[in-house]
């Protein structure tokens, strides 16, 4: 069976590498699926879950990035992310108070910097939530 070699990587380690079947991830214009050999690719991903079909054991490995560059060579997958949490690391409880307080100081921004970090923050904190929602989901 062919596979496809997978990294994950964010600005302060190695997230994940190895064998994978099959890859998901939410590019720029929708949900991307890569099998290999599939066509090389470079695109944005969007802050979300990157869902690996691991090919030693066939399970899911399930990391959270906050958004990234995902390049894609016919037997490579390369997910480069500022932020990358492993599925079992997240935690709800902080993602929901981050985003409560980004919220907040979306309501409360003196100028548009301010109103367009804290929308940042608040975008990357829901789709952090939405990715929890979907892990607990497969499991």
């Amino acid at each position: 069976m062919a596979t496809i070699h997978v990294d994950v990587v964010s600005a302060e380690e190695l997230i994940f590498s190895g064998e994978a079947k099959f890859v998901a991830l939410p590019g720029e214009n929708g949900e991307l699926g890569i099998l290999p050999r599939h066509t090389p690719l470079i695109t944005r991903i969007k802050p979300g879950a990157v869902r690996i079909q691991r090919a030693d054991n066939g399970e899911e490995e399930f990391v959270f990035v906050a958004g990234g560059i995902l390049e894609v060579q016919p037997g490579t997958v390369t997910v480069l992310a500022d932020t990358a949490i492993r599925g079992h690391d997240l935690d709800e409880a902080k993602a929901a108070e981050a985003k409560k307080l980004a919220e907040e100081a979306m309501k409360n921004a003196k100028s548009d910097i301010d109103f367009a970090a804290a929308q940042g923050e608040f975008a990357a904190m829901a789709a952090q939530l939405a990715a929890i929602q979907k892990l607990r989901k497969t499991r």
